[in-house]
């Protein structure tokens, strides 16, 4: 029997501000409700994100205080559906704070928190440089969220590149993978799709990657391009290069097809690394 599941990306821009990053989820949001949606899916720093230099300034808030998760909470219960907040800035530790998602329920409830684990810390040329590290404090937790309609497992843009972290993910259950991004133009050209479509092949699993599009205050383009990908590796829906909602009905028994027919996640074997020494050859 199928598992349907409507899902909708909300591709938002990078917004300076708290009042300006609400106001653009929640019209997208509604939209995607419309459109009928039952999960909804937000960018990296959907709660608003600035850079300064090498710097990553999204404004923060406690969790309590926060106006963009107070907003998407009160949409979520007053529309009955489950909203993925990509992340917001929280206060973290020794004055730094934590790239956070949180899971929002049908209630407005959080079901769920996952800090970002790896810091996106590159020098793309001379002058783009990116350091969240020097804001932001990493997380040190893998998360999976279990829902009436899937397991979900937790990512964070930068994550992507950690096969591995997706592997136990999948592997402890995950039929879902989330990727909220805010990706940079010049890396989502190069990898993005192919990142996003290993992670499901590799995995058997749905990807839903919501990710930012458009200039950030103080330097930086993000790609855009949200993917809903199929556990086949097959791209569902891709938002292109504008603000909008992407859509996909996705049935989530094609997770157990796609792992029957390549059953990789009981494969892995432990293995042993070899070293060999160079000699010279006579």
């Amino acid at each position: 029997m199928a598992r349907l599941l409507n899902v909708a990306c909300l591709q938002t821009r990078p917004q300076p501000d708290f009042a300006s990053a609400l106001n653009e989820a929640t019209e997208l949001a509604a939209q995607a409700v419309l459109g009928g949606a039952e999960f909804l899916a937000l960018p990296e720093y959907c709660g608003g994100l600035k850079t300064e230099g090498s710097a990553l300034i999204p404004p923060a808030a406690e969790e309590e205080k926060h106006p963009v998760l107070i907003g998407l909470r009160n949409f979520a219960r007053e529309n009955s559906v489950w909203i993925s907040i990509g992340s917001v800035a929280v206060p973290g530790p020794q004055g730094k704070i934590l790239n956070r998602s949180f899971l929002i329920d049908p209630s407005g409830g959080i079901q769920n928190r996952y800090d970002k684990i790896h810091m996106f810390d590159i020098q793309l040329s001379e002058t783009e440089v990116y350091r969240e590290s020097a804001r932001v404090a990493a997380g040190c937790e893998a998360v999976i969220s279990r829902t009436p309609f899937a397991a979900l497992g937790h990512s964070i843009c930068y994550d992507l590149r950690f096969p591995g972290l997706y592997r136990k993910l999948a592997q402890a259950g995950a039929e879902i993978l989330l990727v909220p991004a805010a990706f940079t133009k010049k890396t989502g050209e190069a990898h993005w799709h192919i990142l996003n479509r290993a992670r499901a092949i590799e995995n058997g699993t749905f990807v839903v990657a919501a990710c930012a599009i458009g200039d950030i205050e103080g330097g930086g383009i993000s790609y855009g391009h949200s993917l809903i990908i199929s556990p086949w590796g097959e791209v569902l829906a891709d938002g292109g290069a504008s603000p909008g909602v992407v859509q996909a009905s996705i049935d989530l028994e094609e997770v157990a097809a796609a792992r029957a027919r390549i059953p990789s996640l009981g494969h892995d074997r432990p293995f042993d690394l070899l070293h060999v020494q160079n000699q010279d050859v006579a």
